[in-house]
């Protein structure tokens, strides 16, 4: 690697810490102050890194725009695709990767349980990639409205009430229930959405600490109980959190310590 391009990314790797002077700067990478200071000078004309009034440098903003524009890039269903597998092909459940989206669950990926006969008579449109599902209706969703900024989760809700569908109200347990979800970190159904289906789900949680997607797992309810899909939370949680990871998010570490068994991809890159 050029000398040049290691001491500037180590300088901005540094600025990650907090603001530095140009002596603290010129420490960090061992050289004279003469030459952290072009270095400074440099990625401050391309708006790498900001010289403050106390004359202390700080990361620029064009660095967090370029963040944001890579994590817009990234694909967190091909991210998610190794450790679904890896799930299914150890319990033989159907597995699901499933985001929010205009206030139902979008799901994006899907793979199918070890008992197809059996599932041959589910409704085909239920959890089929593509397909949407009311988020209020299932585990996924639940786990995703969660999450939600509190105004969004308000605006939600009274859009709920207000619906002219002719459907019945939601309950008005409902916020309780996902506050619930939102402490303990997960949610399950026993046959919610489809009365012969039960399911878990848990978070997969982006670059800002939010739920971005969910993963979770179902199974027939006459071919795995509830409480066998309790007794597999650990690994979907786990599971969940290792996506996170992957995908560049910042999940707080509870779960993830290899029970999922999945070999982790490298790190989504940032730059």
């Amino acid at each position: 690697m050029s000398q040049t391009v290691d001491r500037a990314l180590t300088i901005l790797a540094s600025l990650g810490d907090g603001p530095a002077s140009l002596e603290q700067a010129a420490a960090r990478i061992g050289v004279h102050k003469s030459t952290a200071l072009r270095l400074l000078r440099t990625l401050q004309e391309h708006g790498f890194v900001h010289r403050q009034p106390d004359h202390r440098y700080r990361l620029g903003g064009r660095l967090f725009g370029l963040a944001q524009q890579a994590l817009e890039g990234i694909d967190i269903r091909q991210v998610a695709a190794p450790y679904l597998a890896s799930l299914n092909e150890r319990y033989g459940h159907t597995v699901q990767l499933a985001v929010l989206e205009d206030g139902a669950v979008l799901y994006l990926d899907r793979v199918e349980g070890r008992y197809p006969a059996v599932q041959a008579g589910a409704p085909e449109a239920a959890g089929r990639i593509g397909t949407r599902i009311p988020a209020a209706a299932c585990a996924a969703g639940k786990v995703l409205l969660a999450d939600l900024p509190e105004e969004q989760l308000t605006a939600f809700l009274e859009d709920l009430d207000g619906s002219s569908t002719g459907a019945e109200p939601p309950d008005p347990r409902l916020r309780t229930e996902l506050e619930a979800v939102r402490r303990r970190g997960w949610a399950a159904d026993q046959g919610g959405y489809r009365e012969a289906v039960d399911c878990v789900a848990a978070p997969i949680i982006g670059a800002e600490g939010r739920s971005i997607a969910v993963c979770t797992i179902s199974a027939p309810a006459r071919l795995a109980v509830e409480a066998e899909l309790s007794r597999l939370l650990p690994e979907l949680l786990c599971t969940a959190e290792a996506i996170s990871l992957a995908y560049g998010g910042s999940p707080t570490p509870r779960w993830c310590e290899n029970r999922c068994g999945a070999k982790h991809v490298v790190r989504a890159s940032r730059t």
